[in-house]
């Protein structure tokens, strides 16, 4: 239709044209004619393109040019002809760029509209135009489907339709309130807002408010998003709060459990130990019944005082944590620090099953399992364990800069590096740093480091240090049972990997452990 319309338009300035210049060429007296050509260049301002102004005023120029040139009787007249003509030309190019010019005008607030509609209909908010008298004048197709209307069935509606009726009384009121002060703000603060959809079924919403004046009139527009998902979310992550409060409490009680449960065992392994050591002097005859004493005063002492420790510190400080992370973005570290916790709940059951003494390492029991890990994630893991069990200011460093993956026994490696900054942090004063490096072996394998500002050893006490019961002799009144250095070693043998102790008195001791790449 609109195609036919430019057609007929066309013709008509074509008609025009020809026309203008017909009795032009019969009446050159008459330069009233050159209206015709003007008439065809303004009718062209209704055609899209302006090619067709160009055009026709290109044509105009060129007639009103020529007929300047058609000869009259008298030179007077020929000369008043080519300024009637003159003028005509003017105006002819004036009205070419006027009609330019508006149509480029027009372009410019048709795209303006364009766009203004393309956003109120594809805005993904509902969006509702009202009057100060609260009727529906305008929805966006967001609108309509959000409150399940056909586009016919809201407008010239009041807006209390499509709140429920429970909260008709209060919005009227709320509604009056806004019309005698409007200003642009967000409804709903403070409390839930609900609309109601066609069907009657009653939704969460979030409005914000606008409003302008046309003609003395206020208009307001209401910005509705449908918040069902955010509220399920909120309500799902409060059930999830109230679970994680029930785990943290179970957890906590589970602990004074356990605690419980290793006291009353190191009671009794004391006691045992109590009665082995009185019966040491009729077993030193034989030597198998002495290297048996051996076994079990190992076994019962590192049960006791290494192997339960870490576990334990582990759960307390995670359950500790658990209930300072209570918003949503706290998630994550929840999470984190849960998985801790059943990790270190699984590792004190193994220890209660596979690590109930030194002795299962005489006896061949332990065989190491390799399984590929990220080297820095464990340092990073044992660092926060340990921090939690360091002396006032001191700080733990980790140095590991690559992603390294290490084939071995992830336990005993922890195990191990547990271990050795147990000592650091024992031997070591408060606000000493403690360090923990990696670093790749020239040849294949890594090289932990852990370093210290402690009390140091003495090159007597240096060679006697990875037996079992050994203590320095400056280490006298510190806590400790001496097997710590003796079940890092025997780890390392496992591992087939190495350890070199370095130290000074009062100058710090590092310890540098060589483990392979690949474990056989």
């Amino acid at each position: 239709m609109f195609k036919e319309k430019s057609l007929n338009l066309l013709l008509l300035c074509t008609i025009f044209t020809i026309t203008s210049a017909v009795l032009e060429y019969l009446y050159p007296a008459l330069s009233f004619f050159d209206g015709g050509l003007i008439i065809a260049i303004l009718l062209t301002v209704f055609l899209k393109h302006d090619h067709y102004t160009r055009l026709f005023g290109a044509l105009s120029v060129a007639l009103v040019i020529t007929a300047s040139f058609y000869q009259l009787e008298g030179a007077d007249q020929h000369q008043q002809l080519i300024l009637q003509h003159l003028y005509s030309l003017i105006i002819v190019v004036l009205a070419t760029f006027f009609v330019l010019y508006v149509k480029k005008l027009y372009r410019s607030i048709e795209s303006d509209q364009q766009q203004v509609k393309a956003l109120f209909d594809h805005a993904t908010e509902g969006i509702i135009l009202t009057d100060e008298k609260g009727k529906i004048v305008l929805l966006n197709p967001a609108a309509f489907s959000l409150f399940q209307y056909g586009p016919d069935e809201l407008p010239g509606q009041t807006i209390d339709m499509l709140i429920p009726q429970r909260f008709h009384h209060r919005h009227v009121k709320d509604r009056e309130g806004f019309y005698q002060r409007p200003s642009n703000r967000t409804m709903g603060h403070n409390r839930d807002l609900f609309a109601r959809k066609k069907d009657g079924t009653e939704f969460p919403v979030e409005v914000s408010l606008g409003y302008y004046r046309q003609q003395n009139k206020l208009f307001v527009i209401a910005f509705i998003v449908d918040i069902t998902q955010r509220k399920r979310t909120e309500i799902e992550l409060l059930n999830r709060q109230q679970q994680l409060e029930k785990i943290t409490e179970d957890i906590r009680r589970l602990n004074a459990d356990l605690e419980a449960k290793v006291e009353e065992r190191t009671h009794i392994l004391r006691e045992a130990l109590q009665e082995l050591e009185k019966s040491q002097e009729d077993l030193n005859a034989a030597l198998s019944k002495e290297k048996e004493l051996n076994e079990i005063k190992s076994r019962f002492v590192s049960m006791a005082s290494h192997e339960f420790r870490t576990p334990l510190s582990t759960i307390l400080s995670s359950a500790t944590l658990l209930s300072r992370y209570t918003t949503t973005e706290d998630q994550d570290k929840r999470d984190k620090h849960i998985k801790r916790t059943k990790d270190a709940v699984k590792h004190l059951n193994v220890l209660l099953e596979d690590f109930l003494s030194v002795g299962k390492l005489e006896e061949g029991k332990i065989r190491p399992e390799a399984a590929s890990f990220a080297l820095c994630d464990l340092l990073e893991e044992v660092t926060e364990e340990m921090q939690s069990l360091a002396k006032k200011d001191q700080r733990i460093h980790y140095q590991c800069s690559q992603k390294w993956q290490l084939t071995s026994d992830k336990r005993l490696v922890k195990n191990i590096l547990v271990n050795l900054l147990s000592n650091a942090i024992k031997f070591s004063p408060e606000g000493a740093p403690i360090h923990i490096q990696a670093e790749p072996r020239p040849g294949g394998g890594f090289v932990l480091r852990v370093l210290d500002k402690g009390i140091g050893i003495s090159a007597e006490d240096r060679q006697h240090l990875f037996s079992s019961f050994y203590r320095g002799a400056n280490a006298v009144n510190i806590e400790g049972t001496g097997l710590g250095l003796h079940i890092v070693r025997r780890y390392l043998d496992l591992l087939q990997g190495s350890i070199c102790l370095e130290s000074a008195l009062g100058e710090g001791t590092r310890v540098t452990i060589e483990l392979p790449e690949e474990i056989l």
